[in-house]
């Protein structure tokens, strides 16, 4: 008999993770089922493009996984019951076509990869007036509202994060004719080295960016928002004009997961060990943003692809270490440079330490636009070409053994 993977969520982390483990282990001895609510592939960290009326090339599921062995689902997940070990989608089908009614899949390992979304984080008028940059559908509306702005209207992005700063220059340049402003409560790029921030500022100046910094957002209207000062600079409380308030001021995880018996954070991230493994449940395992991992020196991972990608990396080779008696993977996860666009001609590469804190060496200018889309490029590729970024070692699953098991087995040839 088969044994049953299931991933649900076919971003970076769960694409990746589902053809890395097709690559390891051999098509009659398991079957592996990628369940996601589109059936395309949706670069995320291009939203910010796509909004601007800029064309992402469209990744078919099933194009991607075409003679695989990954199975792909299409469907929204609407319950997940860890102690009988089934998933409810609705809405399933084939990636090929179109999709209908409801589904029970069982598994015997389960990879969860369901990634995040936006969270208005109880600011009132945010649901029903701001637009988000988490999802694709998302970016087509404010693609729709940013089209029919007339010149001289105000944009305000709220968020200084590296998303709220891609999604600003990104509108600054591709319309020099609106006037963008962002709101971060913080200063800008508080994060960056003192090169980084210096880049970032030139940057801003030059498209014509307005900064409210140590600014919070209590509210937003159809045609403004309401702040308060948060940094004690004499940012004085009041109104910013905004006909489109774009809202990047954090993520949250589907709240699904709270519904389950998993152990998870206050925030709701799956709780896993090193390999990616829930602490409660050891048949699960949960990659990207729905995962709470440690890195490097104990510090938790942060939301990224960054992150996510090599956290789907950890917990497919140690899926298939545990099912084929192999080593398991004890990589340390670290990072090395975070990558900004500043929209399409000007970038930041700013690296750091293992644990994500910034030094003071960056690089900006083209060559860091240059970079970030290498970056881009080379994730995407990895993603659509799931059999390939990885060499093939398939080894048969042991029978005698489930995945839940550790042994200290030697890793074969």
């Amino acid at each position: 008999m088969q044994h049953r993977i299931v991933v649900l969520g076919a971003g970076y982390s769960g694409a990746i993770a589902a053809g890395r483990l097709a690559r390891r282990l051999r098509r009659e001895d398991v079957a592996i089922t990628l369940v996601n609510a589109e059936p395309d592939f949706v670069e995320r960290v291009r939203l910010h493009q796509l909004a601007t009326g800029q064309e992402l090339r469209p990744r078919p599921l099933a194009e991607m996984f075409a003679g695989t062995g990954v199975e792909p689902r299409l469907g929204r997940v609407t319950a997940v019951d860890v102690d009988r070990r089934t998933v409810t989608v609705t809405g399933t089908g084939s990636s090929h076509g179109p999709a209908g009614g409801t589904e029970e899949l069982p598994y015997d390992s389960l990879v969860y990869a369901l990634g995040s979304g936006w969270t208005d984080h109880g600011v009132p008028g945010v649901a029903a007036h701001a637009d988000e940059l988490a999802s694709r559908a998302g970016a087509l509306r404010l693609r729709d509202r940013l089209a029919g702005l007339e010149a001289g209207r105000p944009v305000l992005v709220v968020g200084g994060g590296l998303t709220g700063v891609e999604a600003a220059t990104e509108i600054a340049e591709a319309r020099p004719d609106l006037d963008v402003a962002l709101a971060a409560r913080g200063g800008l790029g508080d994060w960056l080295s003192p090169k980084g921030v210096r880049h970032l500022r030139k940057v801003f100046d030059r498209l014509g960016i307005t900064v409210h910094e140590h600014t919070a957002v209590t509210a937003v209207a159809a045609d403004h928002v309401t702040t308060t000062a948060d940094g004690g600079d004499g940012v004085p409380a009041g109104r910013i004009p905004a006909d489109v308030t774009v809202w990047t001021a954090g993520f949250a995880v589907h709240p699904l997961v709270r519904e389950t018996a998993l152990v998870v954070t206050d925030g709701g991230r799956i709780v896993v060990d090193e390999t990616m493994r829930s602490v409660s449940h050891p048949d699960v395992y949960a990659v990207g943003d729905a995962a709470m991992a440690a890195g490097a020196g104990g510090k938790p991972l942060r939301m990224s692809c960054a992150s996510g990608v090599p956290m789907a990396w950890q917990a497919a080779d140690a899926l298939a270490a545990r099912l084929t008696g192999g080593r398991l993977p004890h990589t340390s996860l670290r990072y090395f440079n975070q990558c900004v666009s500043l929209g399409r001609r000007e970038g930041l590469i700013q690296f750091v330490t293992a644990d994500d804190r910034s030094v003071s060496s960056a690089i900006t200018g083209r060559l860091a636009a240059f970079y970030k889309e290498t970056v881009c490029k080379g994730a995407v590729w990895g993603v659509t070409h799931p059999t390939l970024a990885v060499p093939a070692r398939r080894r048969p699953v042991v029978r005698d053994r489930t995945a839940g098991e550790d042994r200290t087995v030697p890793e074969a040839a």
